[in-house]
């Protein structure tokens, strides 16, 4: 009954977590300018392209297979307009081929659908791995499969397929490239933002847990959340690419404001690097609180750290101001007061570490040693 109650308690406050996350995304897509607004507005735009193709197939033209329309704009309406060219042709191709072939497969089998699945799908799938279709190879099983329960082959319903295809594709990309085209210059700056704060509050949470009686209690969730930080650099890593590759071929270039450059690939490097630091540190108070065998250092010590700590969420902080703000003079000013007082809060930490003894001087060097690279790293901006 005890496990049962944990997993329930687990389960809602999953459930919890995933609602707050939920009600974020929303607030930040209303509010501001980022990759919420940025993932709302391709949504719509995708929306949109495929309710105009189907507007023009299945309702204007009356096309017997007008699916096939929508269907492949919305695969179209890609996260750059690079991509929707260079995916475009890849798609299109894959396509055209699940549509010949299964229109082949079932003049073959007399309509008979369930044969021709068996001729279809097995070729497809494996077709579909061809690294020259990269992501979309997919998208011809599923096209053979349309085709085959639509349970019609000849030659016009054939060449209504692939120009209906066409008629998609042509209108996702148009859209994607004249509506709002996504130029993706803010995001970088947006996740690296997003990264930083998450540091900082972490590190506030670490700091204000290691004051209390049993410091060390809500060590594996501080792990946990360090792990996840890995989560947002990936994101950071896909912003960047999503910068590079949404310049090429993008009217939004000169159509859109775009903002400030993104910062340099230096900064991404760097936030790795404290992002690991913060995975150590972390790492090490769950070991100490895991392993009853290991001396803990001193109160006075976790006291210290817990101020180092501290000084470096602050330093966090700020350096989402200087990513989020206009006027970025008066946060530099402040996060260079906050580095000094982390420097000298780190010179008092060695005073105390001086004074353990046997594993706590050993676990105590250890925390030092990441604590101070973690100074080091972010200072180094």
């Amino acid at each position: 009954m005890r496990r049962t109650g944990t997993r329930w308690s687990a389960a809602r406050q999953w459930v919890g977590q995933e609602w707050a996350e939920v009600r974020r995304s929303v607030r930040s897509a209303c509010e501001e300018a980022g990759p919420e607004r940025d993932t709302l507005v391709q949504s719509l735009k995708a929306a949109g392209a495929a309710i105009l193709a189907w507007a023009l197939c299945g309702w204007w033209f009356q096309a017997p297979m007008a699916l096939l329309a929508p269907w492949t704009a919305i695969a179209m309406v890609g996260s750059t307009v690079y991509q929707s060219l260079r995916t475009g042709a890849q798609q299109f191709a894959i396509i055209a081929l699940g549509t010949v072939w299964a229109s082949g497969a079932m003049a073959l089998t007399r309509d008979q659908s369930m044969a021709a699945m068996l001729l279809t799908l097995p070729f497809m799938m494996l077709l579909g791995n061809y690294r020259r279709f990269g992501s979309q190879g997919i998208y011809g099983a599923t096209t053979a499969l349309f085709v085959i329960t639509a349970g019609v082959s000849s030659t016009s319903t054939v060449g209504h397929r692939l120009l209906e295809t066409l008629i998609g594709a042509v209108i996702g990309l148009l859209v994607n490239a004249l509506v709002l085209p996504p130029v993706h210059l803010r995001s970088v700056r947006d996740r690296l933002g997003r990264v930083a704060q998450e540091t900082a509050d972490l590190l506030d949470a670490m700091a204000d847990g290691l004051r209390e009686e049993d410091g060390l209690e809500g060590a594996e969730g501080w792990y946990l959340r360090a792990t996840r930080l890995t989560v947002s650099l990936q994101d950071v890593s896909d912003a960047r690419r999503w910068a590079m590759e949404g310049s090429r071929w993008n009217p939004g270039g000169r159509l859109r404001r775009t903002g400030p450059k993104p910062p340099p690939f230096a900064e991404d490097m760097r936030w790795g690097r404290v992002c690991t630091r913060v995975l150590a540190v972390a790492r090490t108070l769950a070991g100490i609180r895991e392993d009853p065998e290991l001396s803990r250092p001193s109160p006075d010590f976790f006291r210290q750290l817990s101020d180092v700590l501290a000084h470096a969420a602050v330093i966090c902080v700020r350096e989402t101001e200087l990513l989020t703000s206009a006027e970025p003079d008066t946060p530099r000013d402040d996060r260079e007061a906050a580095t000094g007082e982390a420097r000298a809060g780190l010179d008092a930490l060695t005073e105390i570490f001086r004074r353990q003894e046997g594993t706590a001087a050993a676990v105590g060097g250890e925390l030092l040693l990441e604590v101070r690279q973690l100074v080091t790293e972010l200072d180094s901006a």
